[in-house]
């Protein structure tokens, strides 16, 4: 049996690990966690606001390492 835990406020979340200045990786984990919570129907993350803030942090180019590691950890592609 398999068990999924659900991250709920994920953009609040995001927000917060943006201004701790976490690493890429560590955010990257939890855009994974948020989609998920959201496929499930838990969560409704404020992608436009999540996407900002990050392209302020670390741009354009960050927010696409973050998106293309988080989408690799949903698949399994990517160890977390």
């Amino acid at each position: 049996m398999t068990t999924q835990i659900n991250l709920t406020d994920c953009t609040a979340a995001i927000l917060s690990e943006i201004a701790d200045n976490m690493p890429q990786k560590c955010v990257a984990l939890t855009y994974a966690m948020a989609l998920r919570s959201e496929r499930a129907g838990a969560d409704n993350p404020d992608w436009r606001r999540i996407n900002g803030a990050i392209v302020d942090c670390w741009s354009a180019c960050g927010l696409d390492r973050i998106k293309r590691r988080a989408h690799g950890i949903v698949e399994g592609r990517v160890t977390p």
